[in-house]
């Protein structure tokens, strides 16, 4: 087997590898219900003229599966990640406690469970084109090595190749998203 034919077959299986990964760290980010650090993931703060993640000015810790508690390295920082995290419109409302932030997650309704589900579908739309994608640039590469005198048999062996890589990743996008559904509309 020609080495470039392994190449591609290699560049396919990560680029596929890579989208998998993204779809499961942007469902991470799509609330369940249960509280969880990532939840304030993308909320930054203005510490010291640098715009900061809150995580890198504070410890983020669950004591239990409705609250979030924000505690703060510097304390002089507190108001600050208090109002980020009003800011930020995740329609949580912390109580400030003086040395800790602590939030309460609501519980979801069946109104918000249903938009989650879209979104986390969406998700998983996205991460299926980007699957989709690698495999049309591997197969237009597997084009070019059968132009440039690679044996046809062994490109049509990539290419068979390619196709069960892109349903085997197909079918982990879409187990990841039955999970979180399954997730979100548990009450």
């Amino acid at each position: 087997m020609h080495e470039e034919i392994e190449f591609t077959l290699e560049e396919a299986k990560e680029g596929m590898h890579i989208a998998v990964l993204h779809l499961e760290k942007e469902l991470q980010k799509v609330r369940a219900g249960k509280a969880s650090p990532q939840m304030l993931e993308g909320v930054k703060i203005d510490y010291y003229g640098t715009m900061t993640p809150i995580d890198q000015t504070a410890n983020v810790s669950t004591p239990d599966a409705r609250q979030i508690i924000v505690q703060p390295w510097d304390k002089s920082v507190l108001g600050l990640i208090e109002k980020a995290i009003l800011a930020a419109n995740l329609g949580f409302n912390p109580k400030n406690e003086g040395e800790i932030l602590r939030i309460v997650v609501p519980a979801l309704t069946e109104e918000r469970r249903k938009d989650l589900v879209k979104k986390a579908k969406a998700e998983a739309e996205n991460a299926k084109i980007s699957i989709r994608n690698i495999r049309r640039i591997a197969n237009d590469t597997a084009k070019k090595l059968k132009k440039d005198g690679v044996p046809e048999d062994e490109v049509d062996k990539l290419e068979e190749d390619i196709q069960k890589l892109t349903d085997e990743h197909i079918i982990k996008v879409d187990k990841i998203l039955e999970g979180k559904e399954k997730d979100i509309l548990t009450v």
